[in-house]
């Protein structure tokens, strides 16, 4: 698989910064799916969850996946897949070892974070992923922004947006009200009424 570039760093792809659509391939009745929604809840809750509930582990959990894969290839608008499960031991793991999952994922569409299993574990989908998480709550700290972090972009921005225009608003101001007096001192009435208080005299 490495030979024929299902690994190749330059081939991945970026994640989409403020996804509306994330589908989500796993178990429905793991930890995994609560720490994804959890998480993906708090941080961005306008993101939509394509749940895609899926075998795991075992023999049929490869073609399991792949079925699932080929439902979201299908579905317009998912902006990342998730693909993973919890911790487990390495033959819990293996399935995620499959060269058919490999090829199907490295076909898909959408970037792909993969999340299998522990920090310390690694499954030949990870490679094949655009981006390996370790553990399915990085993968959704990953696939979606902090919106508080970006309320306070936003108004820290503000503050500066504000600031700016003020400071330019009262520059222009006092820009004009000098261009004001020149005029006034330079306008043919101001120099008639001098001469008309000089004639007065």
């Amino acid at each position: 698989l490495e030979g024929e570039g299902l690994f190749d760093v330059s081939t991945k792809r970026k994640l989409t910064q403020f996804p509306k659509r994330i589908a989500v391939i796993t178990s429905d009745t793991g930890a995994a799916i609560k720490d994804i929604l959890n998480i993906t809840s708090k941080r961005y809750p306008a993101c939509e969850i394509v749940m895609c509930p899926v075998l795991v582990q075992g023999d049929m959990a490869p073609s399991s996946m792949i079925a699932a894969l080929n439902k979201i290839y299908k579905i317009n608008g998912i902006d990342t897949i998730i693909i993973g499960r919890g911790g487990g031991s390495a033959e819990d793991l293996h399935c995620f070892n499959d060269e058919a999952l490999a090829r199907k994922i490295y076909e898909s569409p959408f970037p792909v974070i993969s999340a299998v299993g522990h920090e310390t574990d690694f499954t030949i989908c990870d490679f094949a992923a655009d981006l390996r998480a370790p553990t399915p709550s990085a993968a959704a700290e990953l696939a979606v922004p902090d919106c508080r972090q970006q309320q306070e972009m936003i108004e820290a921005f503000s503050r500066r947006m504000f600031s700016a225009i003020s400071d330019k608003l009262a520059t222009e101001k006092a820009v004009i009200e000098y261009k004001k007096s020149v005029l006034q001192r330079l306008s043919p009435q101001n120099y008639i009424d001098n001469l008309r208080v000089r004639c007065d005299r």
